[in-house]
């Protein structure tokens, strides 16, 4: 199994942090084989995804990839370096995403969300919790930066909710919650429901977040209640998922997250 120093948990979280397992032992070899490479590469990477979830949760679940995050401008660099040891290249999407492989292995080099609302800065690297693994000094994203990683994944075929719960739960002492609002200010509802989600969830554990978090985005919800109805019909489902929220935008006239979509009286209409 991947060896790791993972960081050391407040006096008041006593469980063990932990590692993902592994699906086999090429799979280690070769995560191991690109974390010393990219070490070497010197561009700067964090590490996230599940590695970084279990290092904050102690949950070590079965996994055969790898999430490596960086900067827009440091993401060809990372594929051109390993392109160059002879790794298998590909950009899956400019928007966000590339892949280095090495046969039916792979990790994934992210440098935004989908949607385009999460993009990796240097703040990333600020807040960034160092660690050892396989030996060599890399660094896991926060769990700040790893919550809103995950609060628009929520597809049919995969809902990172409960990723969600379980590091505020067990890392809620290290979370910035003002910074965290700050990333979600035009989005704050998303963040609202995965509070609500977490309080439903661990009723005895409410006290993981502050009062003054909740009361801000209550109040928010308060005054937003005897507003006036938006004119324009909008489905922001698209930031969860394009596929499942497609016949919104192809035949029920709401418009895409980037598009027009009709007024809601239906006196007006603008394609996108």
């Amino acid at each position: 199994m991947t060896s790791a120093m993972p960081p050391q948990p407040d006096a008041n979280t006593a469980e063990p942090l932990a590692l993902p397992q592994l699906v086999n032992e090429e799979a280690e070899a070769f995560v191991a084989e690109a974390i010393a490479e990219l070490v070497r590469s010197k561009i700067p990477f964090l590490i996230a995804g599940t590695f970084a979830v279990s290092a904050y949760t102690g949950i070590s679940r079965p996994t055969k990839d790898l999430d490596v995050f960086c900067k827009a401008g440091d993401c060809a660099r990372i594929l051109q370096h390993f392109k160059s040891l002879g790794y298998a290249v590909e950009i899956e999407d400019d928007r966000w995403l590339g892949k280095v492989f090495k046969g039916r292995f792979f990790f994934d080099v992210i440098f935004a969300s989908p949607n385009g609302t999460m993009l990796v800065t240097d703040a990333w690297f600020t807040h960034a919790v160092p660690v050892e693994l396989n030996a060599c000094p890399v660094s896991i994203v926060s769990p700040t930066e790893l919550v809103w990683s995950k609060s628009f994944i929520q597809f049919r075929d995969r809902y990172d909710g409960a990723d969600v719960a379980h590091v505020i739960l067990k890392a809620h002492d290290r979370i910035d919650w003002t910074r965290l609002l700050e990333y979600m200010e035009a989005h704050w509802e998303v963040l609202l429901i995965h509070l609500l989600n977490f309080r439903w969830i661990y009723p005895s554990e409410r006290n993981k977040v502050p009062l003054w978090l909740m009361d801000e985005l209550l109040s928010r919800l308060a005054a937003q209640r005897d507003l006036p109805l938006p004119q324009t019909k909008i489905c922001r489902g698209r930031m969860y998922s394009h596929i499942d929220y497609e016949i919104d935008v192809k035949e029920w006239g709401f418009g895409d997250v980037g598009g027009d979509g009709e007024m809601r009286d239906g006196i007006e209409e603008q394609v996108s």
